[in-house]
């Protein structure tokens, strides 16, 4: 059974979910981990990376996180751990709420979420402030706010979030893509050591994702839950700087996907991920779970 399938809308499965939020993760987890994936994780002696991943929501603690995770806080972080702000992009307004949004101060393209989202939720584009509902916006941007996900996700890092803002920052896009998207390239790194790559284009019309080894050879064979690339395309000139950057960014924690933009060669901040789908994908071939598993240490 695979209750993404049974239950097709998001909201509804989240409802199902809070009202098991008495359970504990030690139960709790071992349970989401089987309807998705149909298989028990072997908690004590865990050797998948999509099992590590449980572990890690329900054993490691490490209070950086909770930074890291707010998307206005790790804007902070972001610039002590590499001694400078100039890979965050543009930051137009921080709010308490979505009432306080200056619109008329904002250009025509910008992007609202709050800080306390999670798996790409919580994000409004916009593409053109002339034709945007403002009080339609309004009302949908406060009704994200605090809705703690760590009771759905278990993931423990989302559970400090105290406060939940709502920030504007600057539209990205590259004129180098059809569709305008931008590439994404998320490290995988382990206590601070770059170890796989993987990418992905053209969120908007044909998504592809692939992954690419330490040594930045291509996986071609990888799969996880989009369609690979045919054809591997061309690593940024600059991607050195990139696993620099990353790796910089992860040292502090036992596992940390460290997602970057690569706009006509400049690089560009996105987010720090802790727990990748929250564990709860399917990686063909199956060794592959494995052996992302193989690196991740989960105690010293």
């Amino acid at each position: 059974m695979n209750i993404k399938k049974i239950v097709k809308s998001q909201t509804f499965r989240h409802r199902l979910l809070r009202l098991f939020s008495w359970l504990p993760d030690r139960i709790m987890l071992p349970l989401q981990y089987y309807l998705i994936l149909h298989r028990w994780p072997d908690m004590r002696h865990p050797e998948r990376f999509t099992e590590k991943i449980q572990c890690y929501k329900a054993f490691y603690r490490n209070a950086k996180m909770l930074d890291c995770v707010d998307k206005y806080k790790v804007r902070k972080y972001v610039t002590e751990k590499l001694g400078t702000d100039r890979y965050l992009n543009t930051l137009y307004q921080v709010c308490k709420r979505a009432e306080e949004i200056d619109f008329n101060s904002l250009p025509e393209k910008f992007v609202i979420k709050t800080t306390d989202g999670g798996n790409g939720d919580n994000v409004l584009v916009c593409k053109d402030k002339s034709a945007l509902d403002i009080a339609s916006t309004l009302r949908k941007v406060d009704a994200w706010r605090n809705k703690k996900y760590y009771s759905v996700s278990r993931e423990w890092a989302y559970k400090g979030a105290k406060q939940s803002r709502v920030i504007v920052e600057k539209y990205l896009e590259n004129p180098e893509n059809a569709d305008g998207s931008i590439d994404d390239y998320k490290f995988l790194c382990y206590n601070g050591k770059f170890r796989f790559l993987w990418v992905d284009k053209n969120r908007y019309s044909n998504h592809c994702r692939g992954f690419w080894d330490e040594k930045l050879c291509f996986l071609s064979e990888v799969r996880s839950d989009h369609p690979t690339f045919e054809n591997a395309p061309k690593l940024p000139d600059n991607i050195e700087e990139m696993i620099s950057v990353a790796e910089k960014l992860a040292e502090d924690f036992p596992f940390a996907r460290v997602d970057l933009y690569n706009i006509q060669g400049k690089i560009l901040f996105g987010e720090i991920t802790f727990y990748p789908w929250s564990g709860y994908v399917q990686y063909s071939p199956d060794s592959f779970d494995y052996e992302l598993g193989k690196y991740f240490t989960l105690y010293q």
